[in-house]
Parts: structure tokens; sequence; C-alpha cells
């Protein structure tokens, strides 16, 4: 069963060449967040590019739950009426966040600090996923949590009194751990700080700036620190969301490996905290150049052309540009496969509690496929076969991960034998039009 409604078999076919324009969605990071600052600001925000997957929707529900007015225009211009810093509601149901590991976390931080309670709960995938990585810093604001073992949902968070401001160390790189106390602080008084060895995505910090919080970042020997003024007034904005890195990964990796491929992917946000991918995959000799760089709404942007590249070389992926493109080693891995010779990725344990295990899901279907795949705790090695070399044939597992179903739908379009996936249904969570906007380059992608 997909965790949203009954399972939908896929897959994908050696496709002849992916040409044209994919218009991918809205980045969904800053969907996010957007309507969380925005819910949490004194006015309307204005919000347009919005991702309209189900991982977004479901945070716009819980701001309405907790008392903010979120609207949609027939447009698709969103809106949003906030109730300021610390004034959320307590609200009547369970908050369901469905697959979003992202919006059940920032959610919790952002009313962890107020004097309410709130039940989450998630599909199967997220009611699995760990926590404690979120609610122990924020048991340090004075915000209690009782949940499954494991620190696992449905889960209550009662949220302070009389909130704290802190200081934590992030133990490992997560820009959700970081975001989620960034948020909490937002309704502590005095300055709430959060250091980071290894930085990861700064969406929270550009947008909370932007939003009018004081906030200020200074790297030292101990990492990343980021100081927050706790008890600010939030202004309102108007954001245009730039469209998701993630999203845009499939169709330019899909046009790497595909034969006679040219696809251009415009107004994607290239925050470096983020594009460790394109990077990546240059370094491996990929046809993948920006056009048109500007910058908006704060956020860097550029249009990428992708072409077909079949002789890109197997490389060592630096560890610490890890927390840049932690969600996009799945496909990478997929890439890696159509390389001459070895990709070694290290420094990837957060991979292991994601959505699935994404390294065991996917090595499990890349050796179904005939690809040569070594793993340990925190690293793996994809043996590449070359282009044209890699058998196919499979069906794999999602185990309800958006990510891992996408991945192997992509590396059928370019495998000599079809690759199967036992449940696309997942891809709606962060990708509504997938299938649609890949029918249109010319993958051969089918149901059933």
């Amino acid at each position: 069963m997909s965790g949203h409604g009954t399972s939908i078999s896929m897959s994908s076919h050696r496709s002849k060449g992916l040409n044209g324009t994919a218009e991918v969605p809205g980045d969904k990071s800053i969907s996010h967040r957007s309507l969380i600052l925005g819910a949490l600001s004194v006015g309307e925000t204005v919000i347009t590019g919005l991702l309209e997957g189900q991982d977004v929707l479901d945070t716009a529900k819980a701001m309405q739950a907790m008392g903010a007015e979120v609207v949609r225009d027939d447009d698709g211009t969103w809106r949003v009426h906030g109730v300021g810093v610390g004034g959320f509601a307590e609200p009547d149901q369970v908050i369901d966040c469905g697959n979003s590991g992202t919006g059940v976390r920032l959610i919790m931080g952002a009313m962890a600090t107020s004097p309410i309670a709130a039940t989450f709960t998630g599909d199967a995938s997220l009611n699995k996923r760990p926590m404690a990585r979120v609610t122990d810093p924020l048991g340090l604001f004075g915000a209690q949590a009782v949940g499954r073992s494991g620190g696992r949902l449905p889960m209550t968070i009662v949220g302070a009194h009389d909130p704290l401001p802190v200081r934590y160390t992030v133990p490992v790189p997560s820009a959700q751990v970081k975001s989620a106390v960034l948020l909490a602080g937002l309704n502590a008084p005095g300055q709430t700080v959060v250091i980071e060895r290894e930085a990861t995505r700064d969406h929270t910090e550009r947008m909370l700036a932007g939003f009018g919080a004081e906030i200020t970042t200074e790297d030292t020997d101990e990492g990343r620190v980021i100081t927050l003024t706790g008890q600010p007034e939030l202004t309102p904005q108007t954001i245009a969301v730039p469209r998701d890195l993630s999203s845009a990964a499939f169709p330019v990796c899909a046009a790497l490996i595909t034969e006679g491929s040219d696809v251009l992917v415009p107004n994607i946000g290239l925050n470096p905290t983020r594009a460790g991918l394109f990077t990546t995959l240059r370094e491996m000799g990929a046809d993948l150049n920006y056009e048109n760089e500007r910058e908006e709404g704060g956020e860097p942007v550029a249009d990428l052309r992708a072409r077909f590249s079949p002789d890109m070389k197997g490389i060592e992926v630096p560890p610490e540009r890890a927390a840049s493109m932690i969600d996009e080693y799945p496909v990478l891995s997929v890439v890696a496969a159509f390389a001459e010779g070895q990709t070694v990725m290290r420094g990837v344990k957060e991979l292991r509690v994601k959505e699935s295990d994404r390294i065991e899901a996917m090595a499990t279907g890349l050796r179904a496929n005939g690809v040569e795949v070594e793993d340990g705790p925190d690293w793996w090695i994809v043996h590449g076969r070359g282009q044209g070399n890699v058998p196919g044939g499979a069906t794999c597992a999602s185990h309800l991960d958006h990510r891992i179903a996408m991945s192997f739908l992509v590396m059928g379009l370019a495998t000599q034998s079809p690759v199967s996936v036992d449940d696309g249904g997942p891809i709606a969570t962060s990708f509504p039009v997938f299938e649609p906007l890949m029918a249109a380059l010319g993958a051969d992608i089918r149901r059933g």
C-alpha cells in the first residue's frame, strides 16, 4: 500500500532521448518554511510558486489547525494571514503530516515554545522515523514530548509555558534539527544559539532574516554559530518560491544517461548549501551547464541545461559535501551505475534514517538490476558499468519513499531491459507532476 492510497506499480523503458523544457515544481524546503513563517508573522504573506505536493499541503493544513488563515487563490497564489510569534492556537484534531519529515519536525519546533499541546502523526513511513533528534533539543526549551517507543509518532508535544533560550550543538548534520531549534527560539526570550560542525542548507536562516528576525551567522573554530534573538515581530513577505533543486535532479540525471537528450530546467534554486549534486555531476564529466545565473528573493537561481553524457567517470564524493546533497544520493547512485569505474560516497549515515533506509533500498535495487554495490553503516560504493551496459529488468521496492521510486524510474530509461517499482504512489508527496513532465520530454514510463 502507498502512504496515500492504493499501490501504483510503475515501469520505465529504454527511451530514445529526452528533449525540451522541464518546468519542475516549487522548492519543497522553501515552500514549507514560507507557510510556517507566514503563519508566525503579523499580517498577510503572499506566496507564488508554492509546491502543491501532499507534503506541503499537509503543512498548510497544520498552520490552519493552529489558527492561521491559509487560502489559495484561483491563480495558484497562496495567502497566509499569520497569528504572530507565540500566537498559535491549540489544534482541535491530530496533526497529520503524511510523509513529511521536514513538515513534522519544523512544525514541532515552531509550536514547542507556545503554551499549547499538539499531537502529530503521519503515514506508515513517517511513523517509523526517529523524532528524538528534534524532541531532545526542544526539551531544553521546556517542551515535553510523549510518543511511541524509540521516539516515534504518533507523538504529543506539550509546549513550554515559560520557555528558556538554549545553546545547542547539532550532533549530526541536519537542517531539520537546526531549523526546529531556531523556530522554537523565536518565542524564547534572549538569544538562542545553534552550532553546526558541518554547514547544512540555510533556507531557514535566510528566510528568518527576510521576515525581519535578528539573526547572525559566524564561522568559528567550533563550527557555524547561528544566533537568533527571540520574540521578534515578524513582518509578512511576498515570496516567489524558486523551483525545486531536488525535483530538478530527476530530469537532469535522466538526460545525462539517456542517449540523445538535451533538457533545459529553468529557474532552479542553486543555494550553495543544496547544490552539491550538480557540482559532483560536473566533476564526473557531465555535460551540465548553468545559464542565466541571477538572484531572486535572496537565493541564487539559474537555468540548467543537461545533455547526454556517455563518458562520465566514477569519483570519490567528498564526505563534507554530503549535507549539501543528502536527498540526491539515490539518483546519483543511478548515474554512477552508467559511469566508468567506482563512485564512492562516504559520510552518508543520514540516508539510513530518511523516509526509508535509502542506502539499503538503492543498493538492493541496483544489485537486482545487475550493478555491483558495496555498502557500510555510513558509506557505499557503486561499481559503474558504463553507458549502455546496465542490464535492468528487475522490480524494485520503493519502501513508501518518493525518491527511491523516482530514482529507479530514471534508471529504466537507459537500461537494457525495463525497470519497475512496486509503488510509485509516494511520488505525489514531492513531485506531483513527475509523470506528465517526464512524458512530455519523451520518457517511456508506464503504470501497471
